[in-house]
């Protein structure tokens, strides 16, 4: 009775070294980067104005100046129509679509812009702690000032990348970071 004992004890030992091997190597892996971790395309949506971000960043506009943050601070608002026409009361006012831009600001309408990125539900999210915490746009957002149109160019509503990305900035991973418990 005592061999059997003795041999599903070393068996035991063995599978708690080998358990305690994986933890370790796995805690010293280098974490991935967020954004190449993210990659997964999406087709560029269809909006009601053609509108290159490439375009407005060459000329340095800073994601800031066109997207607020309004509190609570769960979304970056698109830009008022009054702020486009800032620039397009002089600059390109014959084209079609800024024709169509001063419409709605004439008509005292905003532009009824489809969002490219959604928050899922049950996930507690917001721009502002990450804006906070020094994350830059470009880190979920991929390279926005290289897009001719607006297009979900990362997979940052996928809960490994958002998982991958606090990992990598030593942030906190616990589920009650990002989802409220109970889930709404």
């Amino acid at each position: 009775m005592k061999a059997p004992l003795a041999v599903l004890a070393m068996i035991a030992a063995a599978l708690v070294v080998m358990v305690v091997g994986v933890v370790r190597a796995q805690q010293s892996a280098p974490a991935a980067p967020a954004v190449q971790a993210n990659r997964a395309p999406h087709p560029a949506s269809e909006q009601p104005l053609p509108f290159s971000h490439k375009t407005h960043v060459s000329r340095g506009l800073e994601c800031q100046t066109c997207h607020t943050n309004p509190a609570p601070g769960n979304q970056m608002a698109f830009p008022d129509t009054s702020t486009c026409m800032n620039c397009h009361a002089t600059i390109a006012t014959d084209r079609p679509a800024i024709r169509k831009l001063a419409e709605y600001v004439s008509s005292n309408q905003t532009v009824p812009w489809v969002r490219v990125y959604k928050v899922l539900p049950g996930v507690t999210w917001t721009h502002r702690k990450h804006l906070q915490a020094g994350v830059q746009c470009q880190t979920c957002h991929g390279s926005v000032a290289d897009l001719p149109a607006m297009a979900q160019t990362s997979a940052v509503t996928a809960m490994a990348s958002c998982v991958s990305c606090h990992e990598a900035r030593r942030a906190s991973t616990a589920c009650i970071t990002c989802h409220a418990w109970p889930a709404k």
